[in-house]
């Protein structure tokens, strides 16, 4: 055996692979337990544990009653974590989502402030409909979410670690909303599109949840658990060919790199926190299906996700109907077979 050259510190491979056997050990509870709640969704519920397992935050698109909220709910309870809920409308300031301070005072008259945190101190936060926010109070979960601290009245307070949101987006209804800004979406590691259940899916959907019982989530693993799994992730070695395939990837989705269908098509690309997120990303999609490196398939199959809100359209291009997911396509769909 020996060690692998990782860029940093030399790591010791047998280390390496206890560790991931224990972790593929753990991501299959975790798989159980999730699905004994939500049923059918895959894809969602793979790309969502991916975002966790990678340490990053995943924005949920989809219309209302596809079971966002049930799905960050579980995730929580499975994986061990603190979560909370807000519900984000026009007029929710951000004191409310990241706490104030009030005045004491003591028994002999002495005034004090003190500060009381507010819903955004959690492990896990489940931002629902956070386009209905106002941009002053999108741009206080903004800074939470990249620097993992709130500044409140010139006072840092760090949010707990680890932390994660994951968001939840109508793409349907459009009035009072406030669009996220490009710096926003750009935090999110994933866009995962929710889409309507199999048939065979709603079928148990029906039967299992409007009996007498419903099944409830379990723990699947413990916080500190999840935490070594991320640390384990980014210690995966990543074959160089995987490493050139997403330079390739990320940079031809940017206009002026030598792709014609990108340049007629799209206004801007994605940066190199594209190029992160799809690193991370395919080392924990190899971890979840088994597998100690990974692949040109994971970048193929990560492509979507990571790279539609990160890229827009020219109006040509919307004019004319097409959309991110086709361009995508067209960048990864000549490298198959």
């Amino acid at each position: 055996m020996g060690r692998i050259d990782t860029g940093a510190k030399p790591i010791d491979e047998k280390a390496v692979i206890a560790a991931a056997e224990q972790a593929l050990a753990d991501i299959s509870g975790i798989k159980q337990a999730v699905s004994d709640v939500i049923f059918g969704q895959e894809s969602v519920v793979e790309q969502t544990l991916l975002a966790v397992l990678s340490g990053g935050h995943a924005l949920l698109v989809g219309v209302p009653g596809l079971a966002k909220t049930k799905l960050v709910t579980t995730l929580g309870t499975v994986l061990g974590l603190n979560s909370n809920r807000i519900q984000f409308t026009p007029d929710l300031m951000p004191s409310d989502i990241l706490g104030s301070e009030v005045m004491d005072q003591d028994e002999n008259g002495r005034r004090s402030f003190r500060f009381v945190p507010g819903p955004v101190f959690t492990q896990l936060l489940m931002a629902d409909e956070i386009n209905r926010a106002s941009p002053r109070t999108q741009s206080a979960l903004l800074q939470a979410m990249q620097e993992y601290h709130v500044t409140v009245a010139g006072a840092q307070h760090d949010l707990p670690r680890p932390f994660h949101v994951l968001a939840t987006q109508n793409p349907l209804e459009q009035e009072g909303t406030y669009p996220l800004p490009e710096a926003q979406l750009d935090r999110f590691l994933m866009q995962v599109d929710v889409p309507y259940p199999e048939m065979a899916a709603e079928r148990r959907i029906l039967l299992d949840t409007t009996g007498a019982k419903e099944a409830v989530a379990r723990p699947a693993i413990t916080m500190e658990r999840l935490t070594a799994i991320q640390a384990l992730i980014r210690q995966m070695p990543v074959p160089e060919s995987v490493v050139d395939a997403i330079l390739e990837l990320v940079r031809a989705a940017r206009p002026g790199h030598g792709n014609a269908r990108v340049d007629e098509t799209i206004s801007w690309g994605p940066g190199p926190r594209a190029g992160q997120a799809m690193m991370l990303c395919a080392r924990a999609r190899a971890l979840y299906d088994g597998r100690l490196a990974p692949s040109i398939d994971d970048v193929r199959a990560l492509a979507e996700p990571i790279l539609q809100h990160r890229m827009a359209l020219t109006f040509t291009a919307r004019a004319e109907g097409i959309g991110i997911r086709d361009v995508i396509a067209g960048l990864v769909t000549p490298k198959a077979g």
